[in-house]
């Protein structure tokens, strides 16, 4: 990968922005490796920056130890040594500058983005430079994805949904065969289908039996794993990409119960769940409908008003949803305005996960997730159909 000069210069115009100037220091900041096109695997030690003008022709300050840092990146390069040429490197360059984008969250509402210390941006504020959050740039170099992308993130959507439903039916037969399986054992069956669908993923699937699915990220362990029998609540959560360069990952969960006679309460949460997730996704469509821009914040808002009103708010503890891209949380917009307030739009050829959750300690929880992606004419539930009952695992 190459960084995308125009690109940028092109947002930067748009923005009525002087530039956007990236740091880093010992590994500070991921985003701009990523979206620089820097190899990950090689150490700096010492500062370096990296400013991309509105127009013109970059500019990399290095150290003279690590004069090489940037030389992979277009421009013109500046050795410091001494910390005041460092500085006076900085102000010069800035000069005629006003106002430029780094990796800056105000309030730190956006720690994702929140790269850059304290101490630099003030640095840069003596230069009489107003720095402002890069959050819709690296969104929008960092999140969204072309045809073939999105072609395999569609893959993946249908693979797992398919193999989720496959563990479901193992899980019946276990139990009708008398042996049943331990929630360690169905994950180990998940990742073998992974491998012989040609997938891979950074973290194994979540498969949580009653009071373990009220820990949202409970990770069974093949000591101690319960077995699934009969009359149980069953959650999976698995999220995986096809091996190969550039692929994006689907995310879904799942809920089942072992036997056809379902307990009322967990049919009604279940309910509940599912409402608050189509009550977001609706708001997701009307928004890009109407043409009308739409933050992360906003739709987790819509979709907890839900649960709230349902009375079950406090046993929802966790975002709406998140991005999702070649890693399973991506650096686009999250659905999130509880952990944290995400005020950015969401924009086209992105996808984000929306998966509200309510979690009864000590007896069960219920996630519906599903992945939507947006065109810029509409939002797309991928996958096969959301999941709209408690599925039912026949046992007998």
């Amino acid at each position: 990968m190459t960084v995308d000069l125009t690109a940028i210069q092109e947002s930067l115009s748009e923005r009525k922005l002087d530039g956007w100037l990236f740091y880093d220091f010992r590994g500070s900041d991921p985003l701009a490796y990523s979206i620089l096109g820097l190899p990950r695997d090689v150490f700096h030690s010492r500062r370096w920056f990296y400013f991309i003008p509105s127009q013109g022709s970059p500019t990399k300050i290095v150290h003279a130890i690590e004069s090489g840092a940037l030389d992979l990146l277009p421009g013109k390069k500046e050795i410091y040594l001494p910390w005041p040429q460092l500085h006076q490197a900085l102000k010069s360059l800035l000069a005629d500058k006003r106002t430029i984008a780094m990796q800056y969250s105000p309030s730190n509402d956006i720690p994702y983005i929140s790269r850059v210390d304290a101490g630099t941006i003030e640095l840069l504020r003596l230069f009489g430079i107003t720095v402002v959050t890069s959050a819709d740039l690296v969104q929008l170099f960092e999140a969204t994805m072309s045809d073939a992308q999105y072609a395999s993130h569609v893959y993946a959507a249908d693979a797992i949904a398919h193999i989720c439903h496959e563990a479901f039916e193992e899980i019946g037969r276990r139990i009708r065969s008398g042996s049943p399986a331990t929630e360690w054992e169905i994950q180990q069956f998940l990742a073998q289908r992974f491998e012989s669908e040609g997938l891979v993923t950074d973290h194994l699937p979540i498969v949580a039996v009653d009071a373990h699915s009220a820990d949202p990220h409970f990770a069974p362990s093949p000591i101690d794993s319960p077995t699934i029998g009969p009359n149980q609540t069953v959650l999976i959560d698995l999220w995986a990409k096809r091996r190969e360069a550039d692929a994006i990952y689907a995310d879904i969960t799942r809920v089942a119960y072992t036997g056809n006679d379902v307990p009322e309460e967990y049919i009604r949460v279940f309910h509940i769940v599912r409402d608050a997730r189509d009550a977001a996704i609706s708001a997701v469509e009307q928004a890009v409908s109407s043409r009308r821009t739409v933050t992360g914040a906003e739709i987790d808002d819509a979709c907890r008003a839900v649960i709230q009103k349902a009375g079950f708010g406090d046993f929802f503890i966790h975002r709406t949803g998140h991005s999702i891209h070649q890693s399973t949380h991506g650096n686009g917009a999250n659905i999130d305005n509880l952990e944290t307030q995400d005020t950015r739009t969401l924009i086209p050829r992105t996808i984000f996960s929306i998966e509200p959750g309510i979690y009864l300690p000590g007896k069960f929880g219920i996630r519906s997730e599903i992945n939507v992606y947006l065109s810029a004419q509409e939002a797309i539930v991928t996958g096969p159909a959301r999941q709209t009952e408690v599925y039912r695992i026949s046992t007998t």
